[in-house]
C-alpha cells in the first residue's frame, strides 16, 4: 500500500469478535500486542490506521453505561497508539429498544447522539483524530426502502457533527457504477462529502467467487467529490493484488481512467507470483483466467467472448457446429489445463486462495469438453452423454445447489418459483423410492 501511494488502513474484520459481537469486551494482553504491532507497522509506513467498532447489534442508546463501554474500548486503543476511529451501524436490526424510543423518535437521532458524544470525548484526547460513521442505510437502495426509518439520512445530515465523515457505498451495496450525479445528491442529503466504502471487490457474500478485475465504474471526477475512498477487498489476501494496484492507479492518474489498460498492466506484474513446478503460466493464460473472475457484474472481455462462443455452440445441433467447435476446444483446453497446472504453484498461500474456485472451473470445462467429444467423435451423436467423473449426488450436489434451483432470479431482480426444477426433483425422488414391501 505504501509503495503504491495508498495511505489508509481501516480495521473492521468480523472475525475479530470484539469488533462486533463482543464489542463491550476489552482486548486481552496478547491481543493488545498484536494490535499494537499492526498500528506501529502502519505508522512506520505512513498509513493512517483507523479502528472501527460495530456496537449496533444490541447497543442500548439511552443507557449511560453503554457509552462508557465505548469509551473504554477506544481508550484501550488510544493507549496502543491508535488515533482514528469509526463507529459502524450497518447490517443491524432495524429497530430500537422501548426505552430508546421514548427518548428519540428516530433510529438516526439515537445513533447521532452516541457518535457525537464519542467524537467530543475523543477530541479532548486527540485534537487531530478523525471519527467515521456508517449509517444503517449506507447505499441508495437502502435509503429508498427507508431502512432506518423515514428521512434517516436527512436526520444524519442535520444532527451529526459536521467534522464526522459518513460512509457510503453508492447506489447499491455492490455498485457497478458510482456516478458523479449520485455523489452530488447524497452530499446534499448528508451536508458533507461522503466517504466511499467501496464493495466492488468484496467477496464475503459468495464463497465460490473472487474478483481480480480492475477498479472501474467510477469517473476520476468522483475523487474530488468525496472525502475519501476506501475499498473492501477479497477475503483472501493474495487475491487483492490487481484490485489494490488499480485502485492506487485510479487515485493518482491524470486525465481519463482506462480500467482495462490498468488491469492488463497489473496482471503483467502479478504474473511473477505464478511460478509453478515444471510448467509456465503465460500472460495470456493469466488474463483469460482473471477474466473469468473479473468483477461482480461482469466477466472480462476474453471470458465473455469464450462464454458467447460456448453458448452458441451448445444452442446449435452438433451437425451444424462447424469450425466453432475447434475454437471452443482450443480455448476450453487452454483454460482447463491452466487451472490444473496451478495446483503446483510455488506460492502456496496463493494456491490455497485459488484452489477451490479453479478446480470447480476445471471440472465444468472438463464436462463440456467431454460432451463435445461425445457428440463429434464416432458413434451416434443422438445417444445420451454420460460422464464417469461427474455423477449425480457427488457433482453439483449438496444442500446449497438444491436450494438455489428452487427460485429463478430474472434480469430485473424479480424472483419466481422454478416449477420445472421442483417437478424434476419429485420425479427423481419417486424414481429412487423402493418398491412396496421391499426392504430399503
Amino acid at each position: 500500500m505504501n509503495a503504491w501511494g495508498l495511505n489508509t488502513y481501516l480495521y473492521a474484520p468480523k472475525d475479530d469478535l470484539k469488533h462486533r459481537a463482543l464489542w463491550r469486551e476489552l482486548y486481552f494482553p496478547a491481543e493488545e500486542e498484536s494490535l499494537r504491532a499492526i498500528i506501529q507497522r502502519c505508522q512506520q509506513r505512513e498509513l493512517r490506521f483507523i479502528y472501527a467498532l460495530s456496537p449496533g447489534l444490541d447497543i442500548r442508546y439511552s443507557q449511560e453505561p453503554e457509552l462508557e463501554c465505548l469509551k473504554k474500548r477506544f481508550e484501550q486503543m488510544l493507549a496502543l497508539g491508535c488515533r482514528d476511529f469509526a463507529l459502524l451501524f450497518d447490517d443491524i436490526p432495524d429497530r430500537m429498544e422501548p426505552r430508546d424510543r421514548e427518548r428519540w423518535d428516530s433510529f438516526a437521532a439515537a445513533q447521532c447522539h452516541v457518535t457525537n458524544a464519542i467524537f467530543r470525548w475523543l477530541r479532548e484526547r486527540n485534537v487531530t483524530g478523525r471519527l467515521l460513521f456508517c449509517p444503517t442505510p449506507y447505499c441508495g437502495r437502502m435509503a429508498e426502502r427507508k431502512l432506518g426509518g423515514e428521512g434517516c439520512l436527512e436526520i444524519v445530515g442535520r444532527e451529526l457533527l459536521p467534522e464526522i465523515d459518513v460512509f457510503w457505498t453508492g447506489p447499491e451495496i455492490i455498485s457497478r457504477e458510482i456516478p458523479l450525479a449520485h455523489i452530488e445528491a447524497i452530499t446534499a442529503l448528508l451536508r458533507r462529502k461522503p466517504l466511499i466504502w467501496d464493495n466492488l471487490h468484496a467477496n464475503d457474500y459468495d464463497g465460490r467467487r473472487f474478483y481480480c478485475g480492475p477498479y472501474s465504474g467510477r469517473a476520476t471526477a468522483v475523487r474530488g467529490a468525496v472525502s475519501g475512498l476506501l475499498v473492501n477487498p477479497n477475503n483472501e489476501f493474495p487475491l487483492n493484488y490487481v484490485p489494490l494496484r488499480t485502485l492506487a492507479e485510479f487515485v493518482r492518474c491524470d486525465g481519463s481512467w482506462h480500467a482495462r489498460k490498468a488491469y492488463l498492466d497489473a496482471m503483467r506484474h502479478w504474473l511473477s507470483y505464478f511460478e509453478i513446478v515444471g510448467h509456465t503460466v503465460t500472460f495470456h493464460d493469466l488474463v483469460l483466467l482473471g477474466d473469468c473472475f473479473y468483477l461482480p457484474h461482469e466477466e472480462g472481455p476474453e471470458a465473455q467472448e469464450f462464454y458467447a462462443l460456448t453458448r452458441r455452440l451448445f444452442a446449435a445441433e452438433p451437425a451444424k457446429w462447424g469450425g466453432e467447435v475447434i475454437a471452443f476446444r482450443k480455448r476450453a483446453t487452454q483454460l482447463r489445463d491452466c487451472c490444473a497446472r496451478l495446483t503446483e504453484l510455488r506460492h502456496r498461500p496463493l494456491f490455497y486462495a485459488l484452489s477451490r474456485r479453479l478446480w470447480e472451473l476445471r471440472e465444468e470445462l472438463d464436462l463440456l469438453l467431454g460432451y463435445v467429444r461425445h457428440k463429434t467423435e464416432g458413434g451416434n451423436p443422438d445417444t445420451p452423454c454420460r460422464s464417469d467423473f461427474h455423477l449425480p449426488g457427488t457433482y453439483r450436489g449438496g444442500m446449497v445447489p438444491r436450494l438455489q434451483h428452487l427460485l429463478i432470479q430474472h434480469s430485473d431482480g424479480t424472483l419466481t418459483p422454478n416449477h420445472a426444477a421442483s417437478a424434476q426433483r419429485q420425479r427423481n425422488v419417486a424414481a429412487n423410492q423402493p418398491a412396496p414391501n421391499t426392504p430399503p
